[in-house]
């Protein structure tokens, strides 16, 4: 940082922006040395975190658009770790669910996430990890 201004590196948004493109870089490369990227993990995440739901719901919870969470799910389901079946209470949705595979995975993943925070938020000691994280909490919509 001691190429950028002080005018810069008084704004939060500028530091934000700084900060979130380390911790993409970081998250990304945890993710991508098992094949997988931020979107897959999203919705592996959000189906273990509540079990099987409608492609709506998990869209929702990932935070993904339709059209995404439609491939994603198809792409995991193409590996095994995601099987997709009609919601037996309405017949025009499909209920996607973990697969023991895609949960295995899942525990895998968390550990290269968890890492990948840990990285993140290395400068930092334990209570200002906690103190951080709530902030950042206060200012999510």
């Amino acid at each position: 940082m001691d190429d950028v201004t002080p005018r810069l590196a008084a704004l939060p948004t500028w530091l934000l922006g700084q900060a979130d493109a380390r911790a993409h870089r970081i998250l990304v490369e945890a993710l991508s040395e098992h094949g997988f990227r931020g979107y897959h993990y999203r919705v592996l995440a959000t189906l273990g975190d509540g079990g099987p739901v409608s492609q709506s719901v998990l869209g929702r919870g990932a935070g993904l658009d339709r059209s995404d969470v439609a491939t994603t799910v198809d792409d995991l389901q193409a590996r095994g770790l995601v099987a997709r079946t009609p919601d037996p209470s309405d017949r025009r949705r499909n209920v996607v669910a973990l697969t023991p595979p895609g949960r295995r995975l899942l525990g895998r993943l968390d550990t290269a996430v968890a890492q990948a925070q840990d990285a993140v938020l290395a400068p930092l000691t334990p209570a200002e990890r906690t103190r951080f994280v709530a902030l950042l909490a206060r200012l999510h919509p």
